[in-house]
């Protein structure tokens, strides 16, 4: 490895490694939350904006992923339509609720929102939309980011009913440049990824000493067709992306 590669997977696996202890709780509450949802047969909706978007995409239709799983994908604050326009729509009051009330969202339900800054419109909406309906709010957000940027703004940790602090710094990146005031190494995807991940895991976990748990196969595995068709047939008609 060189030093920058060596500065990024060691900083990365020391920050998983202190959120092990930081997030027990609540992951926990989390993992409670969403089993309570699984168990009534709600749903969990996952939204971000710019590159958050990416976590609903992360458990959405995924080998050892759970089938209750809603992704809430919006072209115009992904990256794909234009990166530059996704930022303004990230920052626009009034946008995401139409969207969100096409997924029919219910009480019981369960919204994950992924928010490093933690304080664009976007987000705020999203949450104010979830507690509005009757669903739990989950936030994967970095409070020390937001804290720094609010400005009198809200916070999407001030609303959440869970609060999943990824406890990285303002801006994300984490390795200096030597010579310049440049960062790079962003590590939010990956943390977030771990997180929900983890969350998920768990939640599957118990689900199956309970029963059978709603879960995919890889398409390449032996019996993943039938396994996978039967998912789908039963959660397609709250998730338009299946």
């Amino acid at each position: 490895m060189t030093e920058i590669t060596d500065l990024y997977f060691s900083g990365l696996i020391e920050r998983l490694q202190s959120l092990k202890t930081s997030l027990a709780d609540p992951m926990a509450a989390a993992a409670a939350a969403i089993l309570d949802a699984a168990r009534n047969d709600k749903r969990v909706y996952v939204f971000g904006t710019g590159h958050s978007h990416m976590l609903a995409e992360e458990v959405h239709y995924r080998a050892g992923g759970l089938a209750f799983t809603v992704p809430v994908l919006v072209g115009s604050a992904m990256l794909h339509e234009g990166a530059v326009i996704s930022s303004v729509y990230e920052r626009t009051q009034g946008l995401v609720k139409p969207v969100l009330e096409r997924y029919g969202m219910q009480p019981g339900d369960v919204i994950i929102i992924a928010s490093n800054s933690g304080v664009n419109a976007a987000p705020i909406e999203a949450a104010d939309y979830g507690r509005e309906i009757g669903a739990k709010v989950i936030a994967i957000t970095s409070v020390a980011y937001s804290t720094a940027v609010a400005k009198g703004r809200r916070r999407l940790a001030d609303i959440a009913d869970v609060v999943l602090d990824n406890g990285l710094p303002p801006g994300d990146a984490v390795i200096d440049l030597a010579g310049t005031e440049l960062k790079v190494g962003p590590v939010s995807t990956a943390i977030g990824a771990t997180i929900i991940n983890a969350v998920f895991a768990d939640v599957a976990a118990q689900l199956s000493k309970a029963g059978e748990a709603p879960i995919y196969l890889s398409a390449n595995m032996p019996g993943a067709a039938a396994v996978n068709e039967r998912l789908v047939k039963r959660y397609r008609p709250r998730n338009p992306h299946l």
